[in-house]
């Protein structure tokens, strides 16, 4: 049998499964139309000014770099069970196990100092917020 129709019958029942439920769950789902359920703010709140807030860009940068800086630190979890095991067998020897995170490392660092040097991680202050409030 060929490999290519297993692959295939999964990516079917992938797109097959959510699809179904989503048709099943809109014909049995009620239907009672309410003006809070067109409302801006759903949870009771008596919606107030522009929905439209411009968000600091600063919150994404800091964000992305999070993202970046977790992912590497769930990568570096099972290089220890590895580098670990170098250790332990001579045979392997250190420098397979050793070479490759250091240039996954050396990477980040290179990434990380890209993104200093460019301001990404500086939090820059709005005009608006630094200012005296007055009411």
């Amino acid at each position: 049998m060929n490999p290519w129709i297993a692959i295939g019958a999964l990516a079917v029942v992938g797109v097959a499964v959510p699809l179904t439920m989503i048709v099943v769950s809109s014909l049995l789902r009620p239907s009672v139309p309410e003006q809070g359920k067109s409302a801006v703010y759903e949870s009771g709140e008596v919606p107030t000014g522009n929905t439209r807030i411009r968000f600091n860009i600063q919150y994404y940068m800091v964000a992305l770099l999070f993202v970046i800086f977790d992912i590497e630190t769930v990568l570096i979890f099972p290089w220890t069970v590895i580098y670990r095991d170098a250790v332990a067998n001579p045979e392997i020897g250190l420098v397979p196990a050793l070479v490759p995170m250091l240039v996954f490392i050396g990477i980040l660092v290179v990434g990380l100092a890209w993104a200093w040097r460019n301001g990404a991680v500086q939090w820059i202050r709005n005009e608006r917020s630094s200012g005296t409030r007055t009411r």
